[in-house]
């Protein structure tokens, strides 16, 4: 059984929430989310508290009442804080610069990269090698990075290339003779 599911979710008084059946819709400064929940579980709102609890008293039920929770607890922080992830580049020549929402990335190509953020995600660069990605949407954040990150992974020899901030690269020995 879950003990995430368990637990009351303590709404603050900042946020609107609107149930309409399966779908949750959250309201709050930094934006609205929206979700739709499995069919599986049941969605008990109190006043300022939400619960989810699985319909039938089975393991998997109760594995989607956990995870529908922590989706929630995310979209509640998301509204009101938000999320941010930090890319650093390592690498000769690479550089990061933000126009109108569009993020270029000079990254060893023949050619700039042009990369647009999706609607919810904002970038802000720091330096030429530094940019700080915000959004309430965890789930659209993480993939918006990992795209970015995709363009130029870190390779194992060097560490050149896009990384996170908290990631370590291990880095491999060159062949001797």
């Amino acid at each position: 059984m879950s003990r995430i599911a368990k637990k009351f979710i303590i709404i603050p008084s900042n946020i609107k929430i609107n149930i309409n059946g399966q779908n949750i819709n959250v309201k709050g400064n930094n934006g609205i989310l929206e979700n739709t929940f499995n069919k599986k579980i049941k969605i008990i709102f109190n006043k300022d508290k939400l619960l989810f609890k699985p319909k039938k008293n089975c393991k998997k039920s109760w594995a989607q009442a956990g995870t529908a929770s922590s989706i929630m607890n995310s979209m509640i922080i998301g509204v009101t804080i938000g999320f941010s992830k930090k890319l650093i580049l390592f690498g000769v020549g690479y550089k990061f610069s933000i126009k109108n929402n569009i993020l270029n990335l000079i990254l060893g190509f023949s050619h700039t990269i042009n990369f647009s953020f999706p609607k919810g995600i904002f970038g802000k660069c720091l330096n030429q090698n530094e940019i700080i990605l915000t959004g309430a949407n965890k789930q659209l954040l993480g993939q918006v990075a990992a795209k970015i990150r995709s363009y130029r992974p870190p390779e194992p020899y060097k560490g050149k290339g896009i990384r996170y901030t908290n990631e370590i690269i291990k880095i491999k020995e060159t062949k001797k003779k």
